[in-house]
């Protein structure tokens, strides 16, 4: 019998294999902290398992996958206690499950969930299970969307407030604006939709959020960062900063008294009380790469990519794609959004040059416009507050709409380019 312990760490998955399509995953809701076990009989259903532990709604899941049968678990818990759920797959007739499950009924605690895998679409045998406290039977082979959707029926509950969606924003290189396009795409969710949204600054040495929006408040995220016991939703409010009627930040201490040394998970309770808070969340991601910033961007909803049309923002954007693919297997591609084109006298990769490798489209392109955007971060003011219909503030508009998915793009905004784009190609 082989076992499989799995962590958060994701595997790479095996060239060819099927994957589950993102649409099938967005009404799964996040798993609490359980223990899993999972007893497969065949290849498919093992490599099911994987990929359901490479998924972050397990994050927090224990997981365990045996390569083993029903009566080789009842062997294991005869010296040991049983997980919170079990996941059990045989290939027995209907009429032999019950006496194959009867070893295993008399070691399993009674706190314990099961969860039988068949081959048969036995309505009789379906009823028997449900009535002898199996909590679901499924007939194989099934998906894994499938599977997580049956332990998210059972440990999450159904009257639970529905999560609030979270938007996280980095730039493949420091200085190309992921931050300012963060704060406008904030701005436009809250003021176009009219709901509640919170801006989260995590760069705590160097955010901006509470300049752009001309701000100085005296708390912000250090406090919840470094105090993760006191947060509650009173503590979160008294942290928040209203920079707009429904526009609330949580600001970066954006001070060089201490040196901000961050764990993996410093970040995820405040991610847990705000997706119970508002309906969306946009996180200014600093361009970092460390513990904390790969579980966070592997655990949100929606990531947004800015890049600046130069080789090493495309080095960068490329391992960015490549890496977040790993980390986020069963989510859709981020989001790219190119930034800074045009600059006078700068030469560029063309767009299309630059999309080739990452195997992706802009969802926007933002040409340079120094007089635009430095007149907004000095006046701590947004691009839609300053010229509502400019065509910048209408990229905006549409961003908005995208990653709060309200709209889908069907080709790159180009904010008003006209001819531009085809003179970057030029050298």
């Amino acid at each position: 019998m082989s076992t499989i312990d799995y962590t958060i760490e994701p595997a790479v998955e095996e060239h060819g294999e099927e994957t589950a399509r993102p649409a099938d995953l967005e009404a799964v809701r996040p798993l609490p902290r359980i223990s899993v076990h999972a007893f497969c009989e065949s290849e498919a259903m093992l490599r099911t398992m994987e990929r359901c532990g490479q998924d972050r709604r397990m994050s927090k899941v224990s997981l365990r996958i045996s390569s083993a049968s029903i009566a080789a678990a009842a062997n294991m818990f005869a010296s040991a206690p049983t997980p919170n759920l079990l996941i059990l797959e045989t290939s027995t007739e209907p009429r032999g499950i019950m006496d194959e499950l009867a070893p295993l009924a008399e070691v399993c605690d009674p706190s314990t969930k099961v969860i039988i895998v068949g081959r048969y679409n036995d309505i009789p045998l379906y009823r028997e299970l449900l009535r002898n406290g199996i909590s679901e039977y499924m007939v194989g082979p099934v998906a894994m969307p499938d599977i997580l959707a049956a332990m998210a029926a059972i440990f999450v509950d159904p009257e639970a407030e529905p999560l609030g969606k979270t938007v996280a924003f980095i730039g493949a290189k420091g200085g190309c604006g992921s931050s300012t396009i963060a704060h406008n795409c904030a701005f436009d969710v809250s003021n176009l939709f009219q709901t509640e949204v919170i801006l989260a600054d995590l760069d705590l040495p160097y955010g901006t959020a509470n300049i752009d929006f001309d701000q100085d408040p005296p708390q912000g995220i250090s406090e919840a960062v470094y105090a993760p016991e006191r947060l509650d939703e009173v503590f979160l409010d008294r942290l928040l900063t209203k920079c707009s009627e429904h526009l609330s930040l949580l600001a970066a201490p954006s001070m060089l008294d201490r040196a901000y040394d961050l764990d993996r998970g410093s970040f995820q309770p405040i991610l847990e009380l705000v997706q119970r808070t508002a309906p969306v969340t946009v996180l200014d991601v600093p361009h970092v790469w460390s513990e904390w910033t790969r579980v966070l961007l592997s655990e949100v909803d929606e990531v947004v990519i800015t890049a600046v049309p130069d080789l090493a923002n495309l080095r960068n954007a490329k391992n960015m794609f490549d890496a977040l693919k790993k980390l986020r297997p069963n989510d859709k591609a981020p989001h790219l959004v190119l930034n800074q084109v045009g600059v006078p006298k700068r030469p560029e990769i063309a767009p299309d040059d630059f999309c080739d490798p990452l195997e992706t489209q802009p969802v926007a392109v933002i040409p340079f416009d120094a007089q635009l955007f430095g007149t907004a971060a000095n006046s701590g003011r947004m691009i839609a507050e300053l010229d509502r219909k400019s065509p910048t503030a209408e990229t905006f508009s549409q961003l908005a709409h995208l990653v709060t998915g309200r709209a889908t793009v069907k080709k790159p905004r180009k904010a008003g380019l006209g001819n531009l784009l085809g003179l970057l190609g030029r050298k």
